[in-house]
């Protein structure tokens, strides 16, 4: 099974995107990273059901994502991460489909790899593999090693990318699953990715939607992707 675990936003000024998706989204309070100052940022993991929304802002000059943030011409959807399979991280498999690992992390509970977006022609690809299934390091202490109750989270994520149609079939390559009408269809089809022509030619995460439980029908714009909630109860 794969699934589309997490959605990161790339965001000039950390503090009023973070507000606003803890809004639309009803979520507690974030989880921190002081991990990812190692690589220039800050960041905060809200929980969305058993998925989650990041957002990264550069701390200091010369980061990738300030550079992304640059050529995007300001925020948006910076990275998704796939939680599948082991035999999905793997890096012989990775090597023979061509695509450069731009970071690799190996933990007891989780192997991460992100995969250079040149390679991919989409926006950063991460993909983990986590023990035990359901678990997510990134997202504090409370999801390390174990997997709180939850229900819902993404169900539809659009990116925009200059070539849609080979986009799709390079990321169904890399994730081992059929591409389906420009897209793919994740977590057993509760879930769709799809990929429509850009203005530009950066690659950006465009609109997501998200089905969480008693949530309030709502939609907004948040830090330059743009948001639907709605209650999961409407999936039932």
């Amino acid at each position: 099974m794969f699934r589309l675990r997490q959605l990161v936003l790339a965001a000039q000024q950390l503090a009023p995107v973070e507000r606003a998706l803890r809004e639309l989204l009803g979520a507690a309070a974030p989880h921190r990273d002081p991990d990812v100052g190692r690589f220039g940022l800050t960041n905060a993991v809200l929980a969305a059901g058993c998925d989650f929304v990041e957002v990264v802002s550069p701390s200091a000059p010369g980061t990738a994502a300030g550079r992304w943030l640059a050529r995007n011409g300001g925020d948006g959807g910076y990275v998704l991460v796939v939680d599948g399979p082991a035999a999905l991280t793997a890096p012989d498999r990775l090597a023979a489909l061509a695509v450069r690992e731009v970071h690799r992390v190996e933990l007891p509970d989780v192997v991460d790899v992100h995969l250079h977006p040149r390679d991919t022609g989409g926006v950063l690809l991460a993909l983990d593999a986590v023990d035990p299934a359901g678990s997510w390091r990134w997202a504090g202490p409370a999801w390390t090693g174990r997997s709180p109750s939850c229900a819902g989270g993404l169900r539809e994520v659009t990116v925009a990318v200059p070539d849609p149609d080979e986009v799709a079939r390079r990321w169904a390559a890399l994730l081992d699953v059929p591409a389906v009408g420009g897209g793919l269809g994740l977590d057993g089809g509760r879930q769709s990715l799809s990929f429509v022509a850009g203005a530009g030619d950066v690659a950006a995460v465009t609109a997501a939607r998200l089905a969480l439980p008693g949530a309030r029908p709502d939609t907004a714009d948040v830090g330059g992707v743009h948001v639907q909630v709605v209650p999961l109860e409407e999936e039932t």
